[in-house]
């Protein structure tokens, strides 16, 4: 498949660029600085800025996918929306968060006492995104959440998917950058969760 990567130098993108170049596919690598981009198999690495719709658009138009893997502090959902409507390309993948997974009914990880507040201001702009993909109908969108713990770690293959509510262990809330590219992967290869949000963990 040839699939748009946004985002491809960071740590999450960098391991859905791996695991997208070991499985065959083309991708397209955008990042501000396109030299911090691995230089891998089936790689095409851009300069590409989250903030320009016009010049985003050109970039992914006529790809298969398009997948976002960009902090939401330093994005905006309307813009990267907009440019994925404007290049025509149906499938969108947005690398999601943990915060707006529910902890219990109606109740969602960010608004717990104990959630860090150093990571509240991109936990509900990752919730506002959520939101704002769940009134877009042309799309063939999904929303990938990891778990609470999203760190460097094992490419194990072992992992459960779950819908909205935050997986968890008696070790806690975590999956490895390098596990949930898997299931990135996987959707993308064989799309299950069109127009919803799903998550991946231990």
């Amino acid at each position: 498949m040839k699939i748009a990567l946004i985002g491809a130098s960071g740590q999450v993108g960098s391991r859905l660029l791996k695991e997208l170049s070991d499985r065959g596919h083309a991708i397209t690598a955008i990042a501000r600085n396109p030299e911090k981009i691995a230089a891998l198999p089936g790689v095409t690495a851009v300069k590409g800025d989250a903030f320009d719709k016009d010049g985003l658009a050109s970039l992914i138009k006529g790809h298969d996918a398009v997948i976002s893997s960009v902090h939401f502090t330093a994005s905006d959902p309307d813009t990267l929306i907009a440019a994925v409507r404007a290049s025509g390309v149906k499938r969108y993948l947005v690398v999601g968060g943990a915060g707006s997974l529910e902890v219990a009914p109606g109740k969602r990880l960010v608004d717990t006492p104990e959630f860090p507040a150093i990571y509240k201001g991109e936990a509900l702009k990752g919730a506002d995104f959520l939101e704002k993909l769940r009134t877009v109908n042309e799309l063939d969108w999904t929303f990938l959440s990891p778990s609470a713990l999203f760190v460097p770690g094992e490419r194990t293959g072992k992992f459960r998917l779950g819908k909205d509510t935050l997986l968890t262990t008696d070790k806690g809330s975590s999956i490895s950058f390098e596990d949930y590219a898997i299931a990135m992967a996987n959707e993308i290869e064989k799309p299950e969760h069109i127009r919803q949000r799903f998550t991946v963990g231990y």
